[in-house]
This record gives C-alpha cells, sequence and structure tokens, in this order.
C-alpha cells in the first residue's frame, strides 16, 4: 500500500469527525483531495492554504477556493474563530514551526482536527533497536536524508505539545492500520500500537476535576495538563 493510499484513508476517518455544513480550513491542503470530499460528501463550505504552486492549480481545477501561502509565517489573513474546523492532516510534523502553527489553527478555528505518524508505534521501535537504523514503514515510507518530516512525534509527545500550546484534545482516535489496508481504533496501550495519530483539539484547558486531595488538576485524556506543560517546557519530552 502506498503512502498516498494511507493518506486517502486518513482523510476518510477525518471527513467523519467533520459535522455537516460545516466551515473548513485546510491547511496544507494539498491537491485539494480532503477538501474536495467534505464539499461533496459533508456539504462543507471549505478553503485551503498549500504552498505547492501545482497543487494550488489543482485545487483551482476542482474549483476549491484556496490560498497560497507558508502555514510557517502564520495566518494573518483570518480572523480569530473564522472557522468551525481548521484541519492538519499529515502536515505538522513537515513544518518548520509547528507551535505557531498549532497556535494560530486553535486561533482561527473553533477545533482542530490534526492527524499525523506516529513515531512510538512498536514497530519504529524495532526497527530502531534491533536494526539499529531509522525506522521505515507505511506510514512513515522515507529514507532520513530525504524524509520530509522534521518534527516527528509520538502520542504522548503530542498530547504534552498540545497543552503547552494552550490547547486541550477532546477527542482522540489512535489509528493502527492492517496488511491490507484496513484501519481499526487502538484501544489498549495506542502509543505503542497504534502507527497514526487522528486528535480533535480546542484551545483553552479542559474543565478542571478535582483531585482526590481537593487539589484542582486540569487532564485531559487522562493526561495531567499542568504536568505536560512543565515537562514540554524543559525539553524532557524529547
Amino acid at each position: 500500500m502506498t503512502a498516498a493510499e494511507l493518506r486517502r484513508r486518513d482523510l476518510a476517518r477525518i471527513a467523519d469527525l467533520v459535522p455537516r455544513g460545516s466551515r473548513v480550513l485546510d491547511l496544507g491542503c494539498g491537491d485539494g483531495t480532503l477538501l474536495a470530499l467534505l464539499r461533496d460528501t459533508r456539504e462543507a463550505d471549505v478553503h485551503g492554504v498549500e504552498l505547492d504552486l501545482a497543487n494550488v492549480a489543482e485545487c483551482v481545477r476542482r474549483d476549491i477556493p484556496v490560498v497560497q501561502f507558508d502555514i510557517d509565517e502564520g495566518l494573518p489573513d483570518f480572523a480569530d474563530g473564522s472557522f468551525d474546523i481548521v484541519v492538519l492532516s499529515q502536515t505538522l510534523q513537515v513544518v518548520r514551526r509547528p507551535a505557531l502553527v498549532l497556535r494560530e489553527m486553535l486561533r482561527v478555528g473553533k477545533r482542530g482536527i490534526v492527524s499525523f505518524p506516529n513515531f512510538g508505534h512498536w514497530k519504529a521501535r524495532a526497527y530502531l533497536t534491533f536494526r539499529g537504523r531509522m525506522p521505515m514503514s507505511r506510514s512513515i515510507p522515507y529514507s532520513w536524508y530525504d524524509t520530509p518530516n522534521i518534527h516527528l512525534t509520538t502520542l504522548k509527545d503530542f498530547r504534552a505539545f498540545v497543552a503547552a500550546n494552550g490547547g486541550h484534545i477532546e477527542q482522540e482516535l489512535p489509528l493502527a492500520t492492517s496488511r491490507g489496508g484496513h484501519q481499526h481504533e487502538v484501544a489498549l496501550w495506542p502509543n505503542l500500537f497504534a502507527d497514526t495519530g487522528v486528535a480533535v483539539v480546542c484551545a483553552g484547558a479542559p474543565a478542571p476535576r478535582t483531585a482526590v486531595r481537593g487539589t484542582s488538576q486540569a487532564t485531559c485524556c487522562g493526561y495531567d495538563v499542568d504536568r505536560a506543560r512543565r515537562t514540554y517546557e524543559h525539553g524532557s519530552h524529547r
């Protein structure tokens, strides 16, 4: 199965998370495949941002509104809360300034949907441990010297990253891909067994929960947000 085929399956999962009739912005929208899917099946009001000129031209051919711009420079042309959903599909790990991109996504969108390859997957761990070489897999199909993925992350790292940048995870879909290409959600030890992460993220901290000893503690997906923020800022998330 090619990376492109895996991406299409990933996009189908994302489309299921988008409410019908939503106003959607796709950051790094590529050739507009996801936006066309959302427009045709979810009746979404779609818009894209893409840097590659050939992809921009393909979006135009598909009659998809698109802006050619580098999202590493922020989103200065978009107002706060101007979209219901902002999507980062297999894009966060290829940008130079992921923290800025995430913060801008949370600024212009009421919710964000992020998907990324999970570098904590057991095959990646085994590849590095037993072969002593940088991992390659269906979800990470590049050699280390020509990969576009410059900020690889795990599910746990992503949770800490979101919390450290002023957001929280509303819904998490850890996905594993079978040999036949079927994706299923992973319930047990997702950071080990999921090869792809999909998350719905929102700005701000989740509602606080009272801890056993009477202290207020913000948690998200079973994760201590304050601890995640401290860990991320001190660099021990690596």
